[in-house]
């Protein structure tokens, strides 16, 4: 295994690596909707928060030599569910290919960290 640490990806909030490759698969921690400058949180709806999410995942796949578009699975932490779904969704479909779109589960939660209204994971093939 390798246990990756991103340049230009944003700080970590919790004590974790941006990635960790195994075998054929990399596992990409869920990404916080936080500029990699400042630290803080982007926007305060979801459509500026996927946004940045989308982007913060594409840095630290970039860093591991790999694409969105390699994406197996995801998953996607929503705070308002019933709210944002709609939303996160349309956004969502313009990140892949029609008919090449990565499995995936998406849940509403109490809470995330730095208060953010969305995060999502992936597991990517290499």
């Amino acid at each position: 295994m390798e246990h990756l640490m991103i340049g230009g990806a944003p700080r970590p909030v919790a004590p974790f690596s941006h990635a960790v490759r195994a075998g054929d698969f990399l596992f990409v921690t869920g990404q916080m909707p936080t500029d990699p400058v400042t630290h803080e949180v982007v926007g305060e709806d979801v459509e500026t928060q996927t946004r940045q999410v989308m982007a913060n995942l594409s840095t630290v796949l970039a860093g591991a030599g790999t694409t969105l578009s390699r994406t197996v699975f995801a998953r996607v932490y929503l705070t308002e569910f019933q709210r944002d779904y709609a939303a996160m969704n349309a956004l969502w479909e313009t990140y892949f290919e029609v008919g090449k779109r990565p499995a995936r589960t998406c849940v509403g939660v109490t809470g995330l960290a730095v208060g953010a209204l969305v995060e999502i994971d992936l597991v990517v093939a290499l």
